[in-house]
């Protein structure tokens, strides 16, 4: 049975939150989400773990995971950075925005060579979406897949947040997802306004993305492609990033993937804001008291 990997994308510095929060601890013997992420993963047949940083976090993210992950998993470093692009493009000397997470996935395409799956580093998935994510890239299909998530069990309390709301078929397969940018809570359901201030209501039943996806390698020169032509219409923009989910949706279109859609009963949960902190700890001492996660986890 393959060994699926799991690529972890730790390159940003969370602007709003207001620091590294994948070093914020938020378990009671200082364990971070991402501690937990990596707990989860294992247990569930992960075994490598890849993380996406940028140098300049490089001493402070390795002092945190050296000891407490390399020595119970294999663990790699991959440098997203702005000059590392495909042959015959460069960065603009004026340009300090990454170039966003298909970019980063990329930088992955020579270190992973077996099913793997992509996170984001600061979000709390649930111990059962990594078991259903390892099942299915355990399985050898050749689709990828998407964890998808409830609406209303992933929105922070203390602000919007971008949501990508999913189209789903009868066969349980994804067929679009609608990047939404401001979503907020609003009584027992949720709204999106735009960018000209129109509110459009949600239920908060949703089926959203959260940027938990499983792929195998043959995704790394259709990854290729897409970014390529991002380049080519985008390389003088200075704010333009390449999203993962806008380079799925025009793998859709072309035909080039099927997606299965698995859907999540946890909720998931992040920190966001500063002020989302103090719930990622209560949500984490339910779990513990529940029998979920031991007290210490490593």
């Amino acid at each position: 049975m393959v060994t699926p990997t799991l690529l972890v994308l730790a390159a940003g510095m969370g602007s709003r939150y207001g620091g590294l929060k994948e070093l914020d601890p938020v378990g009671p013997d200082g364990e971070t989400i991402l501690g937990y992420s990596i707990h989860d993963a294992h247990r569930a047949g992960f075994g490598k773990v890849v993380f996406i940083i940028r140098k300049e976090i490089e001493q402070p993210f390795k002092q945190m995971v050296g000891p407490k992950f390399e020595k119970r998993i294999a663990v790699e470093y991959v440098f997203q950075e702005l000059g590392k692009l495909l042959p015959g493009f460069s960065a603009p000397a004026a340009r300090t925005r990454p170039w966003g997470t298909t970019h980063a996935i990329l930088m992955a395409a020579t270190t992973i060579h077996e099913p793997f799956a992509v996170i984001n580093s600061h979000d709390f998935y649930g111990a059962d979406s990594y078991r259903a994510l390892a099942h299915h890239l355990q399985s050898g299909t050749e689709d990828y897949a998407m964890v998808g998530f409830v609406l209303r069990k992933t929105l922070s309390e203390f602000g919007m947040v971008a949501r990508g709301i999913c189209q789903v078929d009868d066969a349980g397969f994804l067929q679009k997802i609608v990047e939404l940018k401001n979503v907020e809570r609003a009584g027992g359901h949720a709204t999106n306004t735009d960018a000209e201030g129109q509110e459009t209501r949600l239920t908060g039943d949703e089926i959203v993305s959260m940027n938990m996806w499983g792929f195998t390698p043959k995704v790394f020169p259709q990854l290729h492609q897409h970014f390529q032509a991002f380049l080519q219409l985008n390389g003088a923009d200075l704010q333009a990033e390449c999203y993962v989910p806008d380079t799925v949706n025009e793998m859709l279109v072309d035909g080039e993937a099927r997606v299965k859609v698995l859907r999540a009963q946890d909720a998931c949960f992040g920190v966001t804001y500063r002020e989302d902190h103090p719930r990622a700890v209560e949500a984490i001492r339910r779990l513990i008291e529940a029998g979920n996660y031991p007290k210490r986890l490593w």
